[in-house]
């Protein structure tokens, strides 16, 4: 082989050694061409919001590797169906490109419940957006703070914040409709029990206010009240006027009370102790 090579002029090596090279460039380029199939491109067709199995096959058929790149959530689009794609719809790619698709969840994530309470509606409805929640119903409870969270509600019933939750979910409201205008007269709520007695303010629109108990109750549940702030008659005895959403301090003691009228003076409950 050596001989075969020494034994010829040097010009003609040279030159079969231009000539292997010029050939072995050749077979490359055309080789690379084929590899790559050079000048073979598609249109990517558009996929987003169909369910991704319609979506995987379209894809498919027209020559393209699908990918799930990522999964989110949203309420109001179908479960799998395809939010996003990459290369986008109309793009010009190669053959056997991978076309990466994002998807909506089946199953929503879980969030913890929110503090919702004393906020004001516009802050809570922003608030529940943040967390991936709807607001449901609003509903109104006569209460001096207008506009304002009393109570927050999932299913019918009372949700504590923390409580873990789909997103997704509906949570009702419960606002204070804020102190009414036109006023009425103070209830009564002498010799009521602190139930009966916070059962007639919410009829009457009311809330509790303070409520204290002498030190010798011993079971609050049959305590009774023996004085209220405001009273039902002024000093000059006048009734007195309250407006829906006010509310009225409560001082309860263990014995049911007498009337003053009826009670005798060393008896009568001091007004100024608590």
């Amino acid at each position: 082989m050596f001989r075969f090579v020494t034994g010829r002029p040097l010009w003609v090596n040279m030159l079969a050694g231009i000539l292997l090279v010029f050939l072995s460039v050749v077979i490359f380029m055309l080789s690379l061409n084929w590899c790559t199939e050079h000048g073979k491109t598609m249109q990517i067709p558009a996929v987003v919001g169909m369910p991704f199995d319609k979506a995987k096959a379209m894809l498919e058929t027209k020559g393209f590797d699908v990918k799930v790149q990522d999964s989110v959530y949203f309420d109001t689009i179908a479960a799998v169906n395809v939010l996003n794609q990459f290369p986008e719809s109309d793009a010009v790619v190669k053959k056997n490109r991978t076309v990466y698709l994002t998807v909506n969840r089946v199953v929503p994530p879980t969030v913890e419940m929110p503090q919702l309470v004393n906020l004001t509606f516009r802050n809570a409805d922003v608030t529940l957006k943040q967390y991936g929640l709807r607001l449901g119903d609003t509903l109104y409870r006569i209460d001096f703070a207008k506009n304002s969270v009393l109570d927050q509600m999932y299913n019918g019933q009372t949700i504590k914040p923390g409580t873990k939750i789909q997103m997704g979910s509906t949570i009702d409201l419960v606002l204070g409709t804020g102190v009414t205008a036109y006023e009425f007269a103070v209830p009564d709520l002498f010799g009521l029990t602190l139930d009966e007695a916070k059962t007639l303010l919410q009829a009457n629109g009311l809330g509790t206010g303070v409520v204290i108990f002498l030190p010798e109750v011993t079971d609050s549940s049959m305590a009774y009240v023996y004085r209220q702030s405001p009273p039902r008659v002024t000093d000059d005895g006048r009734v007195n006027r309250i407006r829906g959403g006010q509310t009225i301090d409560l001082w309860l003691q263990q014995e049911k009370p007498l009337r003053q009228v009826d009670t005798p003076k060393a008896l009568m409950p001091p007004k100024n102790d608590y």
